[in-house]
């Protein structure tokens, strides 16, 4: 997923995430090693940052969702620079986008600038949200796996098909060798025929 183009699908979850919650930022992100890279982010320009400062980092550490109400008096987040930056991020909302096998690869989360309250029913909404979105990645995923499925398979078709047209040209121009003039000519023809479609 990292670094591939932006996707209608994954936009229109952050857009309905953003207004969910009411709020001018909601981002699908994905954590690296040493970045956070944006999949979808509604109101926002920036296509990643560093990893250090990103609260999607922290998010991916545990199950349940990374709450904070008022980044400027929760412990987790004060020496934050989003927070006491110039960005000024006060409210970050985010679920984990967790694997099927387990794996927690980045959020989908909801910011604002100001302080607010969240209710469990519109964390559940955030929860169904980042179910759609991991949906849409392993959908993806498993598509890319069978495309490349059926491209070895073709390929090994080919190659099986390839031989046994060769192997028929060469047994019809053998053959030949042991006939008589017609019938090695027109043998000959046959093999030269069938080792053009090969």
């Amino acid at each position: 997923m990292l670094d591939t183009p932006p996707d209608g699908a994954f936009d229109r979850i952050t857009a309905i995430a953003s207004r969910r919650f009411n709020v001018p930022i909601s981002i699908i992100s994905i954590v690296d090693h040493d970045r956070i890279w944006f999949k979808s982010h509604h109101g926002l320009d920036a296509q990643e940052i560093g990893r250090a400062p990103g609260l999607c980092a922290s998010a991916i550490l545990s199950e349940i969702p990374h709450i904070l109400s008022d980044a400027l008096t929760d412990p987790r987040s004060l020496a934050n620079p989003l927070v006491a930056g110039d960005f000024g991020l006060r409210f970050y909302a985010g679920v984990p986008l967790r694997t099927h096998d387990g794996f927690n690869l980045g959020t989908l989360c909801v910011i604002d600038r100001k302080p607010r309250p969240v209710d469990q029913q519109q964390i559940d909404d955030l929860r169904d949200l980042a179910s759609v979105v991991m949906d849409q990645m392993e959908l993806r995923l498993s598509a890319r796996e069978a495309l490349n499925q059926a491209q070895l398979m073709a390929k090994e078709i080919d190659h099986r098909v390839t031989n046994s047209l060769q192997f028929i040209s060469g047994l019809l121009a053998m053959q030949g060798r042991f006939s008589n003039p017609e019938t090695e000519n027109h043998l000959k023809m046959a093999a030269n025929r069938v080792a053009a479609v090969a």
